[in-house]
């Protein structure tokens, strides 16, 4: 068995590919008795996934996340690439978490970091003002285009979705409408893990643990162009998604509405869904029609990810208010911000301020850290290689389809791509959940030396998709390379499916 990995210029070894070292026959069907995790773990004799050799690591470890899987350890990383603690290379084709926006280490942001730290690290935000948290708001406005002039700082996504929602709610309090307590989100979605992010969101294996502890509050179809319903063609369906909202606000009661929450571009919930041209056209004169706010979470979208600065521009949506993170610190300091206008936060602050803040908002290092970043992607043309760069990668994924039965669709616009896996083409059917589908392709990737982003597309129980989301500087040449990789990944994971 040949597997061709065209970054080391030659033949890989057999003996480091997902499937050889699987060595389990599994056929990737529904009805596949075994759970394709659990298979792996019997194959290579691990009792549990928290005993799968750790490399590097010679201390216990008393860490915990999300799960028990033992990971490489990072080492460094430069612009595209990342090296564990053996020396290992690794495409980063994922910007981490959708966050290294100009990549890693890149030395004018490093050089910014350091002169402020001369200067100081950390203010309070009732006790002083700081420049360059001064000049970040300034800066955001003049990327919006004057459609906003009032930004507020916080410093991760969930954080800037929470500031959105008690903006909005205390703006109709403050407006002498408190009945106005009803916020509507689309399913799927996923907008933070505290808990009024979470309660927008409609991820299953994330919400129903911590269900009763947050309001159900309504939700509405996301606009798919992938699974359009039979009858109904693509401009159609986005329409009767928008729709769903007005009528989710008529059963409400529009006078008890406060926002509306969604994605310009779906990120890891429904794996980069762009919505077709009409529906936020059509969310926009409903949510006018019925005095409801428009909040555009633009968490992953933001900053130059989809080929424009902000996802709304691909639409000309006039939001209310919009969320930024990841991007904005490109993951070198953590950062984040809503923007809106005055008419919303000029009656909330009359009426004795904005209750709702946090330690680090505003810090005069992650203000500088988000400046540089800003900087970098403006002087290097980065939201212009995100468009046209992205557009190559879009296509170089969309031959890579073409080699592989199971992928059913590739979507996204500019950086935020995703490839979806079905069990059957033509019926768009998903791979059964104990399969692990998903996690077995972004295994097989990091074994030939990607990393990628893993999801599920339907409510986050089945639907398997892979973001392919790199940094912003990445070069067509270096799109080839992850496509090569991702390309192996699906070969050993077919592979490992018609062994013997």
């Amino acid at each position: 068995m040949k597997l061709r990995l065209s970054r080391h210029g030659g033949v890989a070894n057999p003996r480091d590919t997902y499937g050889y070292r699987c060595g389990l026959r599994l056929a990737l069907t529904r009805n596949a008795s075994v759970s394709f995790c659990a298979a792996i773990r019997r194959a290579e004799h691990w009792p549990d996934p928290a005993s799968k050799p750790h490399r590097g690591t010679a201390v216990p470890d008393h860490l915990f996340y999300q799960s028990a899987v033992k990971l490489p350890t990072i080492a460094r990383a430069q612009g595209v690439y990342a090296w564990d603690v053996d020396g290992r290379r690794y495409v980063d084709a994922c910007s981490g978490a959708i966050v290294a926006q100009i990549g890693h280490g890149h030395p004018a942001v490093r050089a910014a970091m350091l002169d402020q730290l001369d200067k100081v690290a950390f203010a309070y935000r009732t006790q002083f003002e700081n420049q360059p948290a001064l000049d970040l708001a300034q800066r955001l406005v003049d990327l919006g285009g004057g459609r906003f002039d009032r930004v507020f700082f916080s410093s991760g996504g969930s954080e800037s979705v929470e500031s959105a929602l008690k903006i909005a709610r205390q703006y109709w309090v403050c407006r002498g409408e408190p009945q106005r307590k009803v916020f509507i989100a689309r399913k799927p979605s996923y907008h933070g893990a505290t808990m009024g992010a979470l309660s927008m969101t409609s991820y299953t294996p994330l919400t129903q643990p911590f269900g009763p502890m947050f309001p159900l509050y309504p939700k509405v179809a996301s606009p798919t162009q992938y699974r359009v319903p039979a009858g109904r063609s693509v401009a159609e369906h986005a329409l009767a998604c928008a729709d769903e909202l007005e009528a989710a606000i008529l059963e409400a009661g529009a006078a008890h509405v406060a926002a509306f929450i969604a994605e310009p571009i779906g990120g890891a919930s429904t794996g980069a869904e762009v919505p077709h041209a009409g529906y936020f056209s059509r969310i926009r004169e409903i949510c006018s029609r019925h005095g409801v706010l428009l909040i555009l979470d633009e968490v992953m979208t933001g900053m130059g990810r989809t080929g424009r600065w902000f996802g709304y521009e691909h639409w000309d949506v006039r939001a209310d208010i919009v969320c930024l993170a990841k991007g904005l610190g490109a993951g070198y300091y953590p950062v984040s911000a809503i923007m809106t206008r005055a008419e919303v936060t000029d009656p909330v602050l009359a009426a004795g301020g904005f209750q709702h803040g946090y330690t680090y908002a505003g810090n005069p290092l992650a203000s500088a850290t988000a400046l540089a970043v800003i900087d970098v992607i403006e002087r290097e043309g980065l939201v212009e290689n995100a468009a046209s760069t992205g557009a190559y990668l879009l296509q170089s994924l969309e031959q890579l389809a073409s080699r592989h039965g199971f992928i059913g669709d590739v979507r996204g616009r500019g950086f935020l791509l995703a490839v979806e896996y079905v069990a059957d083409r033509a019926s768009k059917e998903p791979f059964a959940p104990a399969l692990c589908f998903g996690e077995a392709i972004t295994r097989a990737a990091r074994d030939c030396g990607l990393i990628v982003y893993p999801r599920k597309s339907l409510m986050g129980e089945t639907g398997d998709h892979t973001l392919i989301a790199p940094p912003l500087i990445t070069t067509p040449a270096q799109c080839d390379e992850i496509v090569d990789l991702l390309d192996a990944a699906c070969t050993a994971v077919q592979r490992t499916a018609d062994a013997r």
